[in-house]
């Protein structure tokens, strides 16, 4: 083996293993919403989340990677695996988890309500096409045309090193308008009171913030996408910043867990664009600010504004994803010990063009599916739930036989006993 292909080698298996932390990631994506929702939506919440996976994986294999990057797989195999393409390959599952992202963050905020099959098609558009198009703009292809034009208003490039922008905003500025399209579920809110829905599992919802939290160190480190230029210190500023936003919510929240483990993701959605250049201690200030972004965010976007988001994805994804982008901008900067390099006025822009093209292409998509497909269940649907009404079984079948069990043991006994 030559040196040259020892490092070749090196780089497919580092990239590899960044790809299958991301994709354990799916779920803890499943299994935050799954805990968030009542058990009659529970199965729903996990088949969603894996189909969209596959489906993601298909439409970005055949359009979306050759949208964003102008590379086709549609070729003989010995000219995939010639000039550096099994790399390539492995690039692409590597992309494809941040990809498949998008259905993922969209899932938990239209929980409950939305049609199986009219959602897997959006998921399909944004991650085959929407997704790629702005990740060419900002990574790919297109990127020197896009960032000409922000440098001639900056004077630098955007910058976003792990997605706070490109994957975690794009993708929660979708999710408003099919949240908004939809409406609140059944009986959230009356004329004038807000009448919460309590989540079914807090293990479970704890357990999706554990697995998101263990993967996210593959979906920051590994964004250097080769060995040589891994980064000690995107994986420390990771970890600080998912620490400022566990202790901020702690203290802000009086103790929530709900709020505790959503903050510690917080922290890390805001931290994915800088996480190369800010200081830990300027990390961890970001990762706090995030959490109170979304404690509060969620808070008023629910309450006051009676926008019926399960998981909270507009705000934590969204609104944190965007304070991630333009804090980038702030706190990176030398005079916080940071590395520097960035300008306020490029992440601004770059930020502000994810939220305009998401919020453009959310409502088009989501508009034409819910006037021609329909988007929402049916009301009956609704009330029986997810989990029967699409995918004819609950989530705890033997806790329904048992109670038949039971009642029909007690009438036995009575029985004999008279």
């Amino acid at each position: 083996m030559t040196l040259n292909n020892l490092i070749q080698s090196s780089n497919v298996l580092f990239l590899l293993l960044g790809a299958i932390m991301i994709f354990a990631m799916h779920a803890g994506f499943a299994f935050l919403e799954v805990g968030s929702v009542r058990k009659k939506n529970q199965i729903n919440a996990l088949v969603k989340i894996l189909t969209d996976w596959a489906v993601s994986t298909v439409v970005y294999f055949l359009v979306g990677f050759p949208i964003a990057y102008g590379i086709s797989f549609i070729k003989p195999t010995n000219e995939l695996m010639a000039t550096n393409m099994g790399f390539n390959l492995v690039r692409f599952f590597f992309l494809l988890t941040f990809a498949a992202c998008i259905p993922a963050i969209i899932s938990g905020g239209i929980a409950e309500r939305a049609k199986f099959w009219p959602q897997v098609i959006a998921g399909a558009i944004f991650a085959g096409v929407l997704y790629p198009f702005f990740e060419s703009l900002i990574w790919g292809q297109n990127s020197a045309i896009f960032q000409s034009f922000i440098k001639s208003i900056g004077g630098v490039e955007f910058s976003d090193y792990a997605g706070s922008v490109v994957v975690h905003s794009f993708g929660g500025w979708l999710a408003l308008p099919a949240i908004l399209i939809l409406g609140p579920r059944k009986e959230r809110y009356s004329k004038t009171k807000s009448h919460p829905i309590p989540i079914s599992n807090v293990p479970f919802l704890a357990l999706g913030s554990w697995i998101l939290a263990v993967g996210w160190f593959g979906f920051n480190v590994m964004s250097a996408q080769n060995l040589g230029d891994i980064s000690g210190l995107v994986a420390i500023n990771s970890l600080f910043a998912m620490v400022g936003g566990i202790i901020t919510a702690l203290i802000i929240s009086k103790n929530d867990p709900v709020f505790i483990h959503n903050g510690a993701l917080a922290g890390l959605v805001a931290v994915c664009a800088g996480s190369n250049l800010y200081h830990p201690l300027a990390a961890f200030i970001v990762g706090g600010i995030a959490s109170i972004i979304f404690v509060k965010g969620f808070t008023i976007e629910t309450e006051a504004f009676k926008i019926d988001d399960v998981l909270g994805v507009f705000v934590l994804h969204g609104l944190v994803g965007s304070w991630g982008g333009i804090a980038s901008g702030i706190f990176t900067h030398k005079i916080f010990g940071g590395m520097g390099g960035l300008s306020f006025t490029s992440q601004l822009v770059g930020t502000i063009s994810a939220a305009i093209i998401a919020l453009t292409g959310g409502f088009i998509v989501y508009y034409v599916i819910d006037k021609t497909l329909g988007f929402r269940m049916s009301v009956s649907q609704e009330e029986l739930g997810a989990d029967l009404s699409t995918h004819s079984l609950e989530a705890y079948p033997e806790e329904s036989l048992g109670v038949v069990n039971s009642l029909d043991n007690y009438k036995e006994n009575n029985l004999n006993a008279v």
